[in-house]
């Protein structure tokens, strides 16, 4: 078990909110806009995530297309999201850091996931984006939190893996969308434990 831990940090995207339907309507928009099949833009970026590369947007550069639009309204929560929430709460202080568009704590509210957290620090609204080790200092600062007694839970291991762990944060990879590919090559990589859902977090905290 973890101890002295007084704050849970998580991501949103791929650890509490599925993007799945969003990552394959723009892949659809990728393929119709390079007159090529889906199964070639999801295939060409699995290979691309499996290097440790942002599989969706190598891919539209190598096709030589823009970004399509992201649509929120394409996201749905995880089904273990509100109860992984719901019981931490009682134990811990939840907090949120992640890379979103303006607006994330309305998105929150509107999953009913809100009333949970007691901090949202987004880089849309600070100006700072992870993996930059500033925006979890915000949110240490603004938790009144010793790096130590902090958690980061997230998907990604160079956005929220790395950085929290330099800065001293315990960390748990959460092996869901994408990212759950990323191979493990340095030691800074490698998170305190991993787990494949929320539910499993339990095991630990």
């Amino acid at each position: 078990m973890i101890e002295n831990i007084k704050w849970l940090f998580f991501d949103v995207g791929s650890t509490l909110v599925d993007e799945s339907a969003v990552y394959e309507s723009r892949m659809r928009n990728v393929a119709k806009m390079a007159n090529v099949t889906y199964e070639y833009v999801y295939e060409t970026a699995i290979g691309f995530y499996k290097e440790n590369k942002k599989g969706d947007l190598e891919t539209m550069k190598l096709l030589n297309v823009e970004k399509p639009e992201w649509k929120h309204e394409d996201e749905i929560l995880y089904s273990d999201a509100e109860n992984c929430l719901k019981k931490l709460s009682g134990k811990y202080k939840i907090g949120v850091i992640a890379n979103q568009s303006l607006g994330t704590e309305k998105r929150l509210e509107n999953f009913g996931l809100l009333k949970y957290i007691e901090l949202v620090i987004a880089s849309a609204e600070e100006g700072i984006a992870k993996p930059d080790k500033r925006i979890f200092e915000i949110a240490l600062n603004r938790a009144n939190c010793e790096p130590w007694q902090a958690i980061m839970i997230g998907d990604r291991i160079d956005n929220d893996i790395v950085p929290a762990k330099k800065l001293g944060m315990r960390t748990i990879w959460i092996k869901r969308g994408f990212y759950r590919y990323w191979n493990i090559t340095r030691e800074e990589e490698k998170a305190d434990y991993e787990v494949n859902n929320l539910t499993e977090i339990f095991e630990f905290i």
